[in-house]
């Protein structure tokens, strides 16, 4: 199993993005937007910035996420293979932003913008995040991912990016075409591996990455591990649930109540001088899920 180190869907509407990298980098969706953008000259500079929303007449869409295509000029500059030319769009006071999985590490930055603006000293660079992807055949790759705002649907806008060569180059992207998770048909009976974000407690303990969710009826229920044998019970929603082993590290079957959002959680643990409960939130990145395969 593997630690992820780091995304709104209630479970009746749960939707499959299959294939596409999970950002490991622990954020809300509403948090994919950047703080602020690059200042260059003022005709290049994109219309989007955290700093100062868009004008309601860029923003085609209501609040929410979606699936969208990732359009370049460049076969050299796409997104991972696993994500069939989409990213994940978030759309939310007034402002976009697109989450794209790269095929690789070589691009180590984008700015939004021209190149000779990205090269100024001070300019505002997007960071990249680390993705997981799965390829069809099973293996598992660690790869960048960068969240980029979008001025505008259905419209060519400037990015440059700088690879491992230190230098500079501008491209022509596009989004278009995006569709709600609740458009995508709902999750099919079957056992599906997902990633998860595990955030809470001191650091020490956690829910290992990725789970293994079994949907039946409607219903979705999540088989989690931590990485500690001191776990004698969860609650989610109220309801308590005990260890389903009584060897090894604690496992648990939960109910997933939703995807995309922060669901909490109450993990009581026995490795101190006395029972705690402690308070600990799982997101389960719907657009991770591969049908077919367990978590652990």
């Amino acid at each position: 199993m593997k630690r992820n180190k780091i995304i709104v869907i209630s479970l009746l509407s749960a939707m499959l993005f299959v294939g596409c990298g999970n950002n490991n980098n622990a954020q809300k969706s509403s948090e994919m937007v950047p703080e602020s953008l690059p200042q260059g000259p003022a005709e290049d500079r994109p219309k989007s910035s955290a700093a100062g929303k868009q004008d309601q007449d860029t923003v085609e869409l209501p609040d929410g996420v979606y699936t969208a295509e990732f359009t370049t000029d460049s076969s050299m500059f796409r997104v991972n293979e696993t994500c069939e030319g989409k990213g994940t769009l978030t759309v939310g006071d007034g402002e976009m932003a697109i989450h794209i999985t790269l095929g690789s590490k070589k691009i180590l930055n984008l700015y939004p913008g021209l190149a000779e603006d990205a090269a100024k000293e001070g300019a505002k660079l997007l960071l990249p995040t680390e993705d997981t992807v799965t390829y069809s055949d099973g293996m598992t790759e660690e790869v960048y991912g960068f969240d980029v705002p979008v001025p505008k649907l259905e419209t060519e806008f400037d990015l440059a990016l700088i690879g491992t060569k230190g230098k500079w180059y501008d491209h022509k992207v596009r989004v278009s075409n995006p569709v709600p998770f609740e458009d995508h048909g709902q999750l099919k009976d079957g056992t599906y591996s997902m990633e998860i974000t595990f955030e809470g407690g001191s650091g020490k303990a956690e829910i290992l990455s990725p789970v293994s969710v079994a949907v039946s009826g409607g219903k979705a229920t999540a088989t989690v591990q931590w990485n500690s044998p001191n776990y004698d019970y969860m609650i989610v929603d109220g309801e308590k649930y005990l260890p389903v082993n009584t060897q090894g590290d604690s496992v648990f079957e939960i109910p997933v109540l939703k995807f995309g959002e922060p669901i909490e959680v109450i993990g009581d643990t026995v490795a101190m001088s006395k029972p705690h409960e402690i308070e600990y939130t799982l997101t389960f990145h719907l657009d991770t899920a591969v049908k077919g395969q367990g978590g652990m």
